[in-house]
């Protein structure tokens, strides 16, 4: 006999009883459809976890380091299985395509692209093929810089002068298929990244909502119950308690603030725009210094093919060279200089921070923009026939994929390095040697947000890049999952936990949005090159069209005419206009909703204080009453 059920229980358990009796026989049926189905939905979600990329990985490093890194982790999973997707994308609608072609599979063949009423000096491409006796060094600097033997496969976009594809009696429009693979890849993105950042923002705002409930919340549920190593308890402690010190200082800072006097004020507001200056000199610094680079290697790239192999991957590579460095010079000067700015210490992290997402992304925006201003220019009627630089530039869609091409080779080819010839030796330097120096300096920290800052970078190259080379996603999911067991050696092996966390690294949403920064400064080069740079004339899917965008309106002017009109009379302004101004009415309701909303919670916040207070005066009241004889 079980134990017997309460009075109140027994009851409603019987009238369910007597319900189901009452029943027809299809409700029953489909009541108990129903319990099934949830069951067997309930397990199959219970074995999909264990399908999870990495899970097992991430809970160990969970356990030992706490969920600070772990969030780490947890985005890198995030960027392999995005870049996996957009690479099905882009190889199931523009590469598979060809390749069935290709084989003749399904009776499918392929029609190229003729040249129409095209000037025969764009139509000329030769590109750098290897003939004859080819060197092993040769090779190599061919897959290292997209050149040579690469430039002539699928992974650029010069590969893809193909009209159409025959698969039996069925039209396959490559060029229209290109272009709108591109569009989604980039609309999925943009969407995952949303989905993803609201959950991280809804916390945010009750984080940020109240100060004195963050500090109780620090106190009384700030443990992380999932760590299981003592030293990661140790570091735990430690991290409370520096989070805890730095609240404090912060709440000192504040006073000290709000007690300067206005002589104070000047000072410190005339040195913080001095060292916002420096910043801006830095900037530009690194900016014109990237475009030197880059124009200097695009005109000397093709004069030195008879020089030596270093000297050729040299110039190649100068470009990735001078962003790299600029990327690991820029944010220590950041770190320095903001010492000095006394701003409070949440608000330095989140500065420095911004200042090294605009100098990692603006540097590729240089390179870009120093890349178009050379296939632009026009100087001496260079451009007079085709629309661009036909002579140093015959497929500038490839070039620029080969740009991205080497900016990721090259990014992940440091992180490698920095791995295995600084972190390794420092590792056994501070481990078997008892110098105090190398004591002193100990073991490189773990760095959650250089970290984060550093793989968003590569991505940033990667949606870029996919438009130029369609494959790119591809290396980009093999160099994370390679990453990801990189960053798992290192931090076990040769780095330690830095001993005071960044709050903002810690928050998804914070990194999130960097990403999102990230893709739509991807919008801008892909828009440009589509709508605006005329396309090349030698290679690719859209020779025939004098920009990308083209293929849009030539493709709507086959439909039916009542279809034409819709369509376009969707992208005139008549349409644009009045759908705008709906836009911002649903805008300023929901801000005006929104606003409600606070308002309420704001009232509900005065009653429990108010509520908090008569219970107060209620126990006081209570209290007298017994000490009274």
């Amino acid at each position: 006999m079980g134990p017997a059920l309460p009075a109140e229980g027994r009851g409603s358990w019987d009238s369910q009883q007597a319900d189901i009796k009452y029943l027809s026989k299809w409700k029953k049926w489909k009541k108990a459809s129903s319990k099934s189905l949830k069951k067997v939905l309930s397990e199959a979600k219970g074995l999909s976890s264990y399908l999870v990329l990495w899970r097992r990985d991430i809970h160990s490093i969970e356990g030992t380091f706490g969920t600070g890194i772990q969030s780490y982790f947890s985005f890198l999973r995030f960027l392999v299985l995005l870049n996996f997707i957009i690479f099905i994308l882009m190889f199931s609608f523009v590469t598979l395509p060809t390749i069935i072609s290709d084989y003749g599979i399904f009776n499918s063949t392929v029609a190229n692209i003729s040249p129409k009423n095209i000037e025969y000096n764009c139509t000329i491409y030769e590109p750098g093929g290897n003939k004859g006796l080819v060197y092993f060094y040769t090779y190599l600097q061919d897959l290292l810089s997209g050149t040579g033997f690469l430039e002539l496969t699928r992974l650029f976009y010069g590969y893809y002068a193909v009209d159409a594809v025959w698969i039996s009696v069925m039209r396959y429009n490559l060029p229209l298929a290109y272009l709108l693979a591109t569009f989604a890849y980039l609309a999925l993105s943009l969407l995952w990244i949303i989905k993803r950042s609201v959950e991280g923002f809804k916390q945010s705002l009750v984080h940020n909502a109240d100060p004195f409930q963050t500090y109780c919340n620090k106190v009384f549920a700030g443990w992380d119950f999932c760590i299981t190593d003592p030293n990661a308890a140790r570091l735990k402690h430690r991290s409370l308690r520096y989070e805890l010190q730095m609240d404090l200082e912060e709440e000192r800072l504040k006073q000290k603030i709000a007690d300067r006097t206005i002589k104070e004020k000047l000072r410190i507001y005339s040195l913080r725009i001095f060292i916002n200056i420096i910043v801006i000199a830095i900037l530009s610094g690194c900016f014109y210094s990237i475009y030197r680079v880059t124009v200097f290697s695009q005109e000397k790239s093709n004069d030195i093919s008879n020089t030596n192999f270093l000297a050729n991957l040299l110039v190649q590579y100068l470009p990735s060279i001078v962003i790299t460095l600029a990327n690991f010079i820029g944010p220590q000067i950041f770190s320095f200089l903001i010492r000095f700015e006394d701003f409070l210490p949440a608000f330095e992290i989140t500065l420095t921070l911004v200042r090294c997402v605009f100098l990692r992304l603006a540097n590729i925006g240089v390179l870009l923009f120093s890349l178009w201003s050379q296939i632009s220019d026009c100087a001496a009627d260079k451009c007079e026939p085709c629309g661009y630089n036909y002579k140093l530039y015959p497929c500038w869609e490839s070039d620029v994929g080969q740009e991205m091409y080497k900016l990721m080779i090259f990014d992940f080819i440091i992180i490698l390095a920095v791995t295995l010839f600084v972190d390794f030796p420092r590792k056994l330097l501070v481990t078997h040697c008892p110098c105090k120096p190398l004591q002193w300096f100990g073991l490189p920290e773990f760095r959650i947000s250089d970290n984060v800052l550093e793989i968003i970078y590569g991505q940033t190259i990667c949606w870029i890049g996919t438009f130029f080379s369609p494959l790119l996603p591809a290396i980009a999911t093999v160099k994370y999952f390679i990453i990801f067991y990189i960053k798992k050696i290192s931090l076990i092996h040769t780095q330690k936990p830095a001993d005071k966390p960044i709050r903002a690294s810690s928050s998804k949403f914070f990194f999130l949005a960097v990403l999102l920064i990230g893709l739509l400064l991807a919008f801008i080069p892909v828009g440009v090159s589509i709508a605006s740079i005329p396309s090349s004339k030698a290679c690719g899917p859209f020779r025939n069209f004098n920009t990308s965008w083209e293929i849009v309106p030539d493709t709507i002017r086959g439909f039916p005419k009542g279809l034409q009109q819709v369509l376009f009379g969707m992208a005139s302004e008549a349409f644009a206009v009045p759908l705008f101004m709906v836009i911002c009415l649903v805008m300023f309701y929901v801000m005006a909703l929104a606003g409600a909303h606070k308002r309420v919670v704001e009232r509900l916040e005065e009653q429990l204080a108010l509520e908090s207070r008569d219970k107060m005066f209620l126990i006081r009241k209570i209290t007298e009453a017994k000490r009274q004889p």
